[in-house]
């Protein structure tokens, strides 16, 4: 089947096989049992069904197709996954502000995130994302003006599905032989 892994939404699902006879009843079967008919089905011929799903809970799922004939056949194993993206809880926009030279504490996180990637932009000079946690630390270095630094991460979680946030971080210089209250 392609793909193996959707979210809830209606998405259409490619199966190959052979000996199908237009048009077959599908259902997808999660682990608990329940069975859930496809909202539609596409013969494209007899080796090839597009099926249509919407999967209200997430887990695994095997297939089972019955053709009119009265012939069905389950997968052996669960082959289609159902989980939701990951879910940003950080908001997009301006993590915050840190003075040159100073030290960077923030942290990004997104519902069943197992990982985090910069995907485009950079983080200000000295920081590292910490790809397991989206914390994002060190001590910067390198700027010579007061500098806002765009980047994108992207979330993935365990089964490969990712959602990208745009952040921001601003170094601040003072202004030299100066003063400054906080």
């Amino acid at each position: 089947i392609s793909p193996t892994v959707i979210t809830n939404d209606a998405t259409n699902v490619t199966i190959n096989g052979s000996n199908y006879i237009s048009v077959p009843i599908v259902e997808a079967i999660n682990s608990t049992g329940v069975i859930t008919s496809a909202n539609s089905i596409t013969f494209n011929s007899a080796s090839q069904l597009v099926a249509n799903f919407t999967l209200g809970t997430d887990g695994t799922y095997f297939i089972r197709i019955e053709n009119n004939d009265g012939n069905a056949v389950r997968s052996g194993s669960a082959l289609l996954t159902v989980s939701d993206v990951p879910s940003w809880t950080t908001g997009a926009g301006s993590l915050g502000s840190i003075d040159a030279g100073g030290s960077m504490s923030f942290t990004v996180a997104a519902t069943s995130a197992t990982s985090y990637a910069i995907t485009s932009g950079a983080l200000p000079g000295g920081g590292s994302l910490n790809t397991s946690t989206g914390a994002i630390t060190g001590t910067e270095s390198g700027s010579t003006a007061t500098t806002t630094y765009n980047f994108t991460i992207t979330a993935t979680d365990a089964e490969g599905q990712t959602a990208a946030r745009a952040f921001s971080i601003t170094v601040v210089h003072g202004i030299a032989n100066s003063m400054r209250f906080d």
